[in-house]
């Protein structure tokens, strides 16, 4: 079943459309009749076809300039809302996401559902999927009142995939006032020095947790992540104790991933880890207690000391290259 009118708000990487607007737009074209976005960035006629290709018939854009791109964005669609009525406006669970979704929802008075997994349309209701309680749990909630309906999606919820659509028809939006937020302006941006594939992007992560040991022991993860070709993630705990940063966190309050092959090493499993990475397609554990959690999700799991079984993995993959 489906909607009529589902809007996503699709936020730019750099000169680029943000991959969770693809994957939000695929789900969009599922569920609503009509699918358009709302893209907060510059150079709007340079992504007008990798949205149109994924769904998007129209988009709105509006350029943030220096000011904090979620202030502009819900100023943005409270204008935009006004003028054209859609009945859902999807989010992702990202900072400047979960910053529009909110100043959003003060401007219109509207309840949201943020950190949501999925979402589907049941007869006159609109129904998101939530995992609750450290992902232990899967509620399901209807939106009650009046449309439209505002909900934040968790990155790789959804598959992004092209429909073959054509370049979206770019509507420049004008004159937003995001009031005393716009005040707030960027003044420099940094951005961080990696090799290989990002993360979330990643075909392949190798994580390790607190089993290596030792910080410098992560160089095992780092070595084996770029023989693959992949990407280096942790649990949340050797972030914490400050081994690596947070930007490496894999798990519900770091990035989720859901990669070809996810090799977790000394990782017990906690569940807030497993909520950033059961969607793997194929998952391979190596941890010296066979009763360690990781186990239960795994498709294959090594039960051994890291430290022995690492190296000798890695010194066969030199080998082979």
């Amino acid at each position: 079943m489906s909607i009529g009118k589902v809007w996503v708000l699709a936020e730019a990487d750099g000169d680029e459309v943000a991959s969770a607007a693809l994957e939000l737009l695929t789900k969009a074209r599922e569920i609503g009749d009509t699918v358009e976005a709302v893209y907060v960035g510059s150079s709007a006629d340079a992504v007008a076809g990798v949205l149109g290709e994924h769904g998007a018939t129209t988009v709105y854009a509006v350029d943030p300039g220096d000011s904090l791109s979620g202030a502009v964005g819900a100023a943005a669609l409270e204008k935009l809302i006004g003028e054209h009525s859609p009945d859902l406006v999807m989010f992702d669970q990202s900072y400047d996401g979960r910053d529009a979704i909110a100043g959003l929802s003060a401007r219109i008075d509207r309840t949201v559902l943020t950190n949501s997994a999925d979402i589907r349309i049941d007869g006159d209701q609109v129904r998101a999927t939530t995992a609750i309680f450290g992902g232990t749990q899967i509620v399901e909630t209807a939106f009650e009142g009046e449309a439209p309906y505002l909900a934040a999606f968790r990155p790789k919820s959804f598959v992004a995939e092209p429909s073959g659509g054509a370049a979206a028809a770019v509507v420049a939006v004008d004159g937003v006032d995001a009031g005393r937020a716009g005040e707030a302006k960027v003044l420099d941006r940094h951005v961080e020095e990696a090799e290989g594939p990002k993360l979330e992007e990643a075909e392949v992560v190798v994580s390790g947790g607190r089993g290596l040991g030792e910080a410098e022991h992560y160089a095992l993860v780092e070595t084996l992540a770029k023989l693959l070709k992949g990407a280096p993630g942790a649990s949340r705990a050797i972030v914490d104790a400050g081994w690596v940063p947070y930007s490496h966190q894999v798990g519900q309050t770091g990035k989720t991933v859901k990669p070809k092959v996810y090799i977790a090493l000394g990782i017990s499993g906690a569940t807030q880890h497993l909520v950033g990475m059961k969607g793997a397609d194929n998952i391979i554990a190596v941890n010296k207690d066979a009763e360690a959690p990781i186990f239960s999700v795994s498709d294959l799991g090594i039960v051994g000391d890291v430290h022995k079984v690492v190296p000798k993995l890695i010194e066969a993959l030199e080998a082979r290259a």
